[in-house]
């Protein structure tokens, strides 16, 4: 359990530095675009299923992706769940 858990926590670090580097604009290549890249490999293949059924919510000219808050709701729930195991 505590390797899940570990795991998880990795996860949650790697989705905010993807969220705090979205709200740059993307970099030329260098060592800033590699590990935007690296986060997008690690975050993606989970953000995008939830994406698909919660498309990011239109606000004017803006979207607003809430993808990444609801895996880490779902992060912490599961979280909680192993605490209790």
């Amino acid at each position: 359990m505590a390797l899940i858990s570990l795991l998880l926590e990795l996860f949650v670090l790697c989705l905010l530095a993807s969220i705090v580097l979205s709200w740059f604009p993307p970099s030329r290549p260098g060592p800033l675009a590699t590990i935007r890249n690296a986060l997008f490999r690690i975050t993606e293949p989970v953000l995008a299923p939830v994406r698909r059924v919660i498309p990011p919510l239109r606000l004017g000219g803006l979207a607003l992706d809430l993808s990444p808050l609801i895996v880490l709701i779902a992060i912490q729930i599961l979280q909680s769940f192993l605490v209790r195991i």
